[in-house]
């Protein structure tokens, strides 16, 4: 399989993670790549130029982090991160990590594009306040909960979120507010898949 991604997009991240959380990590070839610069072999991956981006074993070409997991899972059901017993609850709790991911994204390439500006626009604000609505439920859900000895997709997709979070909008400053949730955020990030993943602009 080849995968393209580039360092700090917390989609490729969430899907780097789920491979070693697999042990996929010999399976896959990491294509690195800015996916700004319309590189030719990302485009022929994805046409629309995003990643991350997944070129199976069979040259199938997939794209958006959350069907790349989904079909990780299936085609190697070995150390699943979508548990079948309680598959509702990951995948909500999937989905919250990815709304938060998509919000702060969001705002840090409209900030890329526009200036900071652009926080004070109604879609801004709208992006302001989902940011803080979601990290009051991640909250009241994951505050008390347990570091799990495997991870599920939500596990995985929320604490990518929040470590997106303090990497490009550290002016949030979550870790401050929600210090239970810092707390199980703390623990999921010292397992070697995110070690091996951290964000970097270098």
């Amino acid at each position: 399989m080849e995968l393209y991604l580039n360092a700090t997009s917390p989609y490729a991240r969430l899907v780097r993670i789920v491979l070693l959380e697999k042990g996929l990590s010999d399976a896959v070839t990491l294509k690195w790549c800015d996916p700004w610069a319309d590189d030719p072999a990302l485009l022929k991956a994805n046409p629309a130029g995003r990643i991350p981006a997944l070129v199976t074993e069979e040259g199938t070409t997939l794209s958006e982090s959350m069907l790349i997991a989904v079909y990780l899972d299936n085609a190697y059901p070995e150390k699943p991160v979508l548990p079948a017993d309680h598959l509702g609850e990951v995948l909500h709790l999937a989905g919250l990590g990815q709304n938060l991911m998509e919000a702060a994204f969001t705002t840090v390439i409209a900030r890329k594009h526009n200036g900071n500006e652009v926080d004070n626009s109604v879609l801004g604000q709208r992006r302001s306040r989902a940011i803080q609505r979601l990290l009051n439920q991640l909250d009241r859900e994951l505050g008390e909960a347990p570091t799990a000895s495997t991870l599920s997709l939500g596990d995985i997709a929320a604490a990518v979120a929040l470590d997106y979070l303090a990497f490009r909008l550290p002016e949030v400053a979550w870790q401050e507010t929600y210090r239970l949730l810092a707390s199980w955020h703390q623990g999921v990030i010292t397992r070697s898949s995110f070690q091996a993943t951290a964000f970097t602009t270098s």
